[in-house]
């Protein structure tokens, strides 16, 4: 189990992730904008995280032959979405100190403006506007930032490996006794 874990778990951080390096650039660029970001990016998990399935399968075909509880493919499919969670963090890590320098200030002008554009007061924007300078400067510490990232893609993992867990089960044939 613990190969197949690894194997589809690292993939599916590695193709999440990998998009990051791809988006992120986009979005401060002003090609796309951090509603379409955040469109781009679940999308991304969710097809990423489409392995669970795929992994949950194959343990179940390859080392269960063909049988798998609903328990066991939660568990292995549990185990898929924390191991691509990780890499996806990580990935974030690294992607945050080299191609989204910026990207705090960048989301902060955005919402600011969206918030003027909805027409918030001065006062709203002033409270607005210190929240998220809270946000700034509790995102720098790395492992809430990392924590942070875990919880945007666990969720998408959680639904992800309760389908499949569902579609997958199947239980052993039981011949007819006379």
């Amino acid at each position: 189990m613990k190969k197949i874990v690894l194997i589809y778990g690292a993939i599916a951080g590695a193709i999440a992730g990998g998009m990051l390096f791809i988006s992120t650039p986009l979005l401060l660029k002003g090609v796309l904008n951090f509603d379409s970001g955040t469109l781009v990016g679940y999308t991304t998990m969710v097809v990423a995280l489409s392995l669970i399935f795929f992994g949950v399968k194959s343990y179940r075909d390859q080392c269960l032959g063909g049988v798998i509880t609903f328990g066991k493919a939660l568990v292995v499919g549990a185990l898929i979405t924390l191991v691509a969670s990780c890499v996806y963090a990580l990935a974030w890590e690294v992607c945050y100190r080299t191609v989204a320098t910026g990207f705090v200030d960048d989301m902060t002008r955005y919402y600011m403006q969206e918030k003027r554009e909805q027409g918030a007061t001065a006062a709203e924007l002033e409270e607005y506007a210190g929240e998220m300078n809270d946000f700034a400067v509790t995102y720098q510490n790395p492992f809430i930032r990392f924590g942070m990232t875990i919880m945007e893609i666990l969720p998408v993992g959680a639904v992800l490996t309760l389908l499949s867990a569902a579609l997958l089960r199947k239980k052993a044939f039981l011949p007819a006794t006379e």
